[in-house]
């Protein structure tokens, strides 16, 4: 299943694709796409639905991001053998991971915005685990059962912030629109080979990255139970895996965002957003 949420920014109804890629109305069914939704039990119910039942979305509406009240996006960094490689860092022995956010969340297609005086924006393609059922000190064996599906994430990042303000990458990665997510969720079972997936990001049409996750360091269900034995995660907590090489920064001189700039990211199955840099107006 491909699970949406769709409408104006803060009013999004939950949605569905149906087989011609169409948006169905889930609203009569769920009150959203959450982690009440995303529970083993919801998501067997919704695979039962006749989609043709559900009434169909009109126009062509706004999507927003994937998920809605996550409790916590859990980022994990330097997970691409390449990418540690182009920033110059080791391969890290555990995995590294930070938090961003919920505040920084935005649809795939919403635009971006340079917070103020930045001159180092970055993009980084990530696949997503979304959680579905609560995890804490659970095996590698057990992680898929905890796992509601993936989806496309865009770990904006301000490499100031980051790398030169103290050391904190919390701060370089939790500023409003820093998190497009979406366009949708997929549900794990249409994802078998989360780990053979291509990822890409164009930036004004220029291949800036172009990896596959088959280059991650730690897989999927590595990381969901390395998490859970630091904090408890529920039902809709996203964790973004890591990004490929192609970063802004790794370029000589580096490719920096600017405002007019646009990024398209895609993975493989899980589809792609198309948004637009602004400069923060102060509004």
């Amino acid at each position: 299943m491909k699970l949406l949420r769709y409408g104006p920014a803060g009013y999004e109804k939950p949605g569905i694709l149906d087989r011609d890629g169409r948006i169905r109305d889930l609203s009569g069914i769920v009150k959203d796409i959450n982690g009440e939704t995303l529970s083993p039990a919801s998501l067997d119910r919704l695979r039962r639905l006749d989609l043709n039942t559900l009434p169909l979305a009109s126009g062509s509406p706004r999507i927003g991001a994937c998920v809605g009240n996550v409790g916590k996006v859990v980022a994990i960094g330097l997970n691409y053998r390449k990418h540690a490689e182009e920033a110059g860092m080791p391969i890290p022995s555990e995995p590294i991971f930070f938090l961003k956010a919920t505040s920084s969340i935005c649809g795939p297609n919403d635009d971006v915005i340079i917070p103020r005086g930045s001159e180092k924006t970055d993009y980084e393609v990530e696949m997503a685990i979304v959680i579905g059922s609560k995890a804490s000190y659970i095996s590698v064996h057990e992680a898929k059962n905890h796992i509601a599906g993936y989806c496309v994430v865009n770990d904006v990042s301000e490499r100031e912030y980051q790398l030169d303000r103290g050391g904190q990458w919390t701060k370089g990665k939790s500023c409003d629109t820093f998190c497009p997510m979406g366009p949708w969720l997929v549900t794990a079972d249409e994802m078998p080979e989360a780990g053979n997936l291509q990822v890409i990001t164009d930036v004004n049409g220029e291949r800036r990255q172009d990896s596959n996750t088959a280059d991650l360091i730690f897989g999927v269900e590595h990381i969901v139970s390395y998490v859970s034995h630091f904090m408890t995660l529920y039902p809709g907590d996203v964790i973004p895996t890591g990004t490929p090489s192609g970063v802004a920064m790794g370029f000589k001189p580096p490719k920096f965002l600017r405002a007019g700039d646009r990024m398209r990211i895609a993975i493989e199955g899980l589809g792609e957003q198309n948004s637009r840099l602004v400069a923060y107006s102060g509004s």
